[in-house]
């Protein structure tokens, strides 16, 4: 149990990280927070700040999913004699990758050093589960960069991507007879519909035709003001 504990923690601390916070203050001496959807996020920083900033920021928060759910974990396996002489069964393995995962999306939508005010955790929860199983999560982050691309919404593709996830594990396993666990089927639907919910906000506007384009993917710094900020 200490183990995990520590796992935990470490997996939170690192998913904490807010990496578009500190991309635009020491790199754009700017806080996309003021800006924009006010949120410190992948999608924020790709609007705000440009591609290039959104892509790095992108890359680094699935990163710390992935990191957590590959490396981070299996730290509960070195650690003591916990685990390792408990357990070995491959329930209780996926169950601390779980574990890691999810602390490492949490942190990233409430990290302890931005005041707990973070991103909707759709990067990272990618990474987190490219980590359990790549295949159907590498469909979702194809799907991402075409709806990306092609409508300009980033918050459009990572609604249609995050939807279409658990769907893509269901085809792979029953059409294609692929191994993938039913416990993590249920666990990416409810993943999914998680960050669903932290989109509402989008997908209301998104109806409404009031959501923010990334229009040209070149930085908006010093363009936008406050009256552009979303509700």
């Amino acid at each position: 149990m200490f183990s995990i504990i520590i796992v935990v923690l470490l997996s939170y601390l690192i998913g904490a990280i807010p990496a578009s916070l500190w991309m635009g203050k020491i790199f754009f001496k700017t806080d996309i927070r003021k800006h924009g959807s006010g949120n410190s996020g992948a999608t924020n920083t790709f609007r705000i700040l440009g591609w290039k900033a959104g892509v790095i920021v992108l890359l680094f928060d699935f990163g710390k999913g992935l990191l957590c759910t590959t490396v981070i974990s299996q730290i509960a396996w070195n650690i003591g004699t916990g685990p390792v002489q408990l357990y070995s069964n491959w329930e209780v393995d996926a169950m601390i990758v779980i574990f890691a995962g999810v602390a490492a999306v949490i942190g990233h939508m409430f990290p302890i050093y931005a005041n707990f005010n973070g991103g909707k955790g759709a990067a990272t929860a990618c990474g987190m589960l490219y980590g359990i199983e790549p295949v159907s999560i590498s469909i979702s982050l194809a799907v991402f960069l075409i709806v990306m691309i092609t409508t300009r919404y980033v918050s459009l593709g990572s609604i249609i991507s995050t939807a279409i996830y658990p769907f893509s594990q269901l085809t792979l396993r029953y059409g294609f007879n692929w191994d993938i666990d039913g416990s993590i089927i249920l666990f990416s639907s409810v993943v999914a519909i998680g960050i669903i919910v932290k989109h509402k906000g989008n997908i209301k506007r998104l109806i409404e035709g009031n959501e923010n384009r990334v229009r040209s993917f070149k930085p908006a710094t010093g363009k936008i003001n406050q009256d552009q900020k979303e509700p």
